[in-house]
């Protein structure tokens, strides 16, 4: 996992968890990071491996261990982040971005069980990681060194850290899109009542979606004052 922080004289820590296959020098992971930069946040970004063995000790616990460290934090979190950042406590504020709370209808869904029981971290199973899915602002470098196929003990992992998920927290918010096909949207609203769901016409990455600009604002109103935010 690789850690990097940005704008150290920043007022106010945030942590942004990305998501499986984010590279923390993907143009559009950038513009992001670059906004809330430029908003006061102190941004922890976390880049995640894409083949574990473990969620706990892979995935969870090196961020638990540098959230302990701070003295308050808010939390950003993109699909796969999401789903760590749903095990992590003490965050002030949680605003997450297409959360992968459960599989997409499709292969994965139905044939996941029967993967994740094969005994390997050897990246074979292909996923929908393309342009259409991802957003229609993803770069062709974005694509290419982003993930692209998943392996058995991934899906393993994440399929228990879904079923073992925490109660999402009353004031968090989500952002997602009803055309993803990347993560389940049934799980989301299963989760997160409609009134702290924000959602956007585009693709899996908000950031990666032209209509980003339109919802920059709301993201960062949720970041500062939660799911009072989507009220005002």
């Amino acid at each position: 996992m690789e850690q990097r922080t940005f704008d150290d004289g920043g007022d106010e820590d945030l942590v942004f968890v990305l998501g499986w296959g984010n590279k923390l020098y993907h143009e559009n992971v950038r513009w992001l990071i670059d906004e809330l930069t430029g908003a006061g946040y102190r941004v922890h970004a976390f880049r995640i491996p894409t083949a574990i063995s473990d969620f706990r000790s892979e995935y969870l616990e090196p961020v638990a261990e540098f959230v302990a460290e701070l003295d308050g934090y808010r939390l950003l979190s993109h699909s796969t982040g999401g789903l760590i950042a749903a095990h992590l406590d003490g965050a002030d504020r949680r605003v997450y971005l297409s959360p992968f709370w459960g599989f997409p209808e499709g292969v994965l869904d139905v044939l996941g069980p029967l993967f994740a029981k094969l005994p390997t971290s050897v990246e074979f199973l292909p996923a929908n990681t393309d342009a259409e899915n991802i957003g229609d602002l993803a770069t062709d470098r974005q694509i290419a060194t982003g993930a692209n196929a998943a392996a058995p003990s991934w899906i393993r992992e994440c399929r228990e850290a879904q079923r073992t998920l925490p109660p999402i927290d009353d004031d968090a918010v989500v952002f997602c899109t009803l055309r993803d096909r990347i993560v389940s949207t049934r799980a989301i609203g299963d989760r997160v009542p409609p009134e702290r769901i924000v959602l956007y016409d585009g693709g899996h990455e908000l950031f990666s979606s032209s209509v980003r600009d339109r919802h920059l604002d709301t993201l960062l109103a949720a970041l500062e004052d939660g799911s009072a935010a989507l009220s005002a």
